[in-house]
């Protein structure tokens, strides 16, 4: 007689205000402060994240940074370091490591955990995530907080509701009990637009949800309304998945003032194309298909994707392609931000032409040896003559 499957176990771990906190332990006198990590206030750009004290004020993430300042004047603006939230991001994934290779990473500061595998060896996942929680703080002075449920909707449900430093463990037997009072705004995945079509419905709760039948969902909602259903009554199969298939990479930049001049917004498009570029040859990736988006002062935003006849890592290629998407946009307006990202990854050696007869191979070799001279001496060591001049 064969025994039945454990039921699993999911930990999802996120870390409070993580941007802001690593910020707040690294330099002490900004502890207890409002401190909002983005730029400088008087720039165009947005609210990455912020600290509990500033959140006070009603400051969110994507919020404008001017807006933030207006309500929150005394609040101390800090430019993203992404390097330094990266490192720290591997040393708490190091950490995870010791309990369960079924990591699934969702961003820098979040993580899905399952741990079915590991009771035997560490206790409960209760257990398991305490010490994780215990960790982060001892060794790495930071704050998280933890849901821990069947599937990962209800465990990250459980982890975003008592921020920060919160510790929600989801019970088989208390799944619709948990679930039922929550408003339907709580579900991952309901925005204020699908909100707003569910309070037409009368729908304000989970568990008003959970009583709509499946068709009129659909109806509603189409495919999104079935996947609402199962979710309401607490089902998701979704398993942890540590090896995510990477689908696109791309980069964007938001202009201090409104530009006009093409020459400057090509040199902007090369220095998004070589960033790219070097992520596609660290990743040992190559791409087939280069977007462009511009956005004018007006708001409006434009897109325009080219898929060339063979995969490329190479910035030349990629801001050729870039280049041309440019030239047909014929922009009559200021540009606000533009953006290059790239599609239809491949992770194989590409096969080519018997009669494509080029230097590929040497561009490759350059790219690479740039690349490593950026990686050892740092991004400002080496750069092509024309970013020089970029404003």
């Amino acid at each position: 007689m064969n025994k039945s499957s454990p039921k699993r176990q999911i930990i999802h771990v996120d870390l409070d205000a993580f941007y802001a906190s690593i910020e707040q332990r690294d330099n002490p006198e900004l502890k207890g402060k409002p401190v909002i990590v983005g730029g400088k206030p008087e720039s165009r750009g947005v609210v990455s994240t912020c600290s509990y004290e500033a959140r006070r004020y009603g400051i969110k993430s994507a919020m404008p940074l001017a807006e933030a300042r207006r309500r929150c004047p005394q609040a101390v603006f800090l430019p993203v370091d992404i390097p330094k939230y990266s490192q720290v991001s591997r040393q708490i994934h190091k950490i995870f490591q010791d309990y369960t290779p079924l990591i699934e990473p969702i961003s820098l500061d979040e993580a899905f955990l399952d741990v079915t595998a590991s009771l035997s060896l560490f206790g409960s996942a209760a257990a398991i995530a305490r010490e994780i929680k215990e960790r982060i703080k001892k060794e790495l002075c930071l704050t998280a907080s933890v849901g821990i449920a069947p599937n990962k909707f209800l465990a990250k449900l459980a982890s975003d509701l008592r921020k920060p430093d919160g510790f929600v463990i989801v019970q088989e037997d208390q799944i619709q009990a948990f679930l039922d009072p929550l408003p339907i705004e709580r579900i991952w995945g309901v925005g204020p637009k699908t909100a707003e079509e569910l309070h037409k419905l009368g729908i304000r709760t989970i568990k008003e949800l959970k009583n709509l039948d499946e068709l009129i969902l659909k109806k509603h909602l189409g495919l999104l309304g079935s996947h609402l259903y199962y979710l309401a009554r607490g089902i998701d199969k979704r398993p942890v998945e540590p090896e995510r298939e990477v689908k696109s990479l791309g980069r964007e930049t938001t202009f201090p003032e409104d530009l006009k001049d093409k020459e400057v917004l090509q040199t902007y498009i090369l220095e998004l194309v070589t960033d790219i570029g070097r992520k596609l040859r660290k990743g040992s990736l190559k791409a087939k298909t280069i977007t462009l988006k511009v956005r004018f002062a007006d708001f409006s935003t434009l897109s325009k994707s080219k898929t060339l006849e063979h995969y490329t890592d190479l910035d030349k290629d990629i801001y050729r392609a870039a280049c041309n998407l440019f030239q047909e946009l014929c922009l009559k307006q200021p540009v606000r931000l533009i953006g290059v990202s790239v599609h239809n990854l491949t992770s194989g050696e590409i096969q080519q032409s018997l009669f494509q007869i080029d230097d590929t191979e040497q561009k490759k070799k350059l790219a690479t040896t740039i690349d490593n001279i950026k990686e050892r001496f740092g991004e400002d060591s080496i750069t092509l003559a024309r970013l020089l001049k970029k404003p």
